[in-house]
């Protein structure tokens, strides 16, 4: 499994975030996390990871930085930091986690969770949550730096998500946790109303029932249930998904709910037949098209107009959550 890295000369640099950076490598494009690699020019000598590009997948239409060989070796350790994030990786860097200050609970008594399987639900389950301060916890399953997220920009501009934590392997968020549990509890000792887990962009799936990360909203919901907290599924439901195992409530949500030892609330948009051998609750979703329009709406490049429901259960998760 060798890493697919080539020598590259920073041709143009576009889009400059504090969290992201894109740019060109010989006339491709590439990405740059800037908190992890260090800044980037035009003329920089550079590595770069190919494998993404080489496989066609679908979020991965570019090239990722490496190592900028110009500008980006010896960058210094954050201050304080020194527990390893990827560790023993090609890749692995010092970082402080926010379980070093303390700031943790046992318990946090019937705390809304909302357990998503998919990172474009994360969009219509803020839009629900509007006037309640929301964290989001990143789980493995999809892509692992939560810095990569155009959706958690556009809603931290829109003031509807406050803090989002990255749970290892994730990384690069505004927080770092070493497990679910920690960034629960810290979201709630944060005042946190509402807490949204879920995967990064792209997701790791094999077609199989076990084999994707989608069983990241079991995880989510078993340690929510844990911690006397409430968990509610968002479930993955499409009709222009040409997949069988999709169509529907999607293979993905069924297998996590088999995995969910304690009860768990699934939202189920109100109007929608409901599925027959899951129990569900059934929420009015009503103006959730007007609710959304303003955020970044992408499912498989399918938007709201090419599968509505997809983008409505999501939102009856937060729905359920706000009330």
């Amino acid at each position: 499994m060798p890493l697919g890295l080539r020598w590259g000369t920073v041709t143009a640099v576009g889009e400059r975030l504090d969290t992201l950076i894109r740019l060109e490598v010989d006339g491709a494009p590439c990405i740059a996390y800037p908190r992890l690699t260090g800044g980037v020019e035009e003329g920089d000598t550079v590595l770069v990871n190919t494998r993404s590009v080489e496989l066609g997948l679908g979020t991965g239409g570019f090239d990722v930085l490496y190592a900028n060989l110009t500008r980006g070796l010896n960058l210094p350790a954050e201050a304080d930091a020194h527990v390893m994030a990827l560790p023993y990786m090609p890749g692995q860097l010092t970082t402080r986690f926010a379980e070093e200050d303390g700031a943790s609970r046992d318990r946090i008594d019937d705390l809304p969770v909302v357990c998503t399987g998919l990172h474009s639900q994360l969009a219509p389950v803020c839009a629900a949550l509007a006037g309640k301060r929301v964290t989001y916890v990143q789980l493995a399953g999809g892509a692992l730096p939560l810095s990569l997220s155009d959706t958690v920009r556009a809603l931290k501009a829109r003031m509807l998500l406050d803090t989002a934590i990255a749970v290892s392997p994730c990384l690069d968020g505004d927080l770092q946790c070493v497990t679910a549990a920690s960034a629960l509890t810290l979201a709630a000792a944060r005042g946190a109303d509402v807490v949204v887990c879920g995967i990064g962009p792209g997701i790791v799936g094999t077609g199989t029932k076990w084999g994707h990360g989608g069983l990241a909203v079991a995880d989510a919901a078993n340690t929510a249930a844990a911690l006397v907290a409430r968990p509610i599924v968002a479930p993955r439901v499409s009709f222009g998904d040409e997949r069988p195992r999709h169509q529907g409530l999607s293979h993905h949500t069924r297998s996590a709910l088999d995995l969910c030892i304690d009860a768990v609330q699934l939202a189920w948009p109100l109007g929608l037949e409901r599925p027959e051998d899951v129990g569900v609750v059934e929420v009015d979703v009503s103006g959730w098209e007007a609710a959304c329009a303003p955020l970044p709406l992408a499912h498989m490049g399918r938007g709201p107009a090419d599968d509505p429901w997809f983008f409505a259960a999501a939102f009856a998760a937060g729905r359920l959550a706000a009330a």
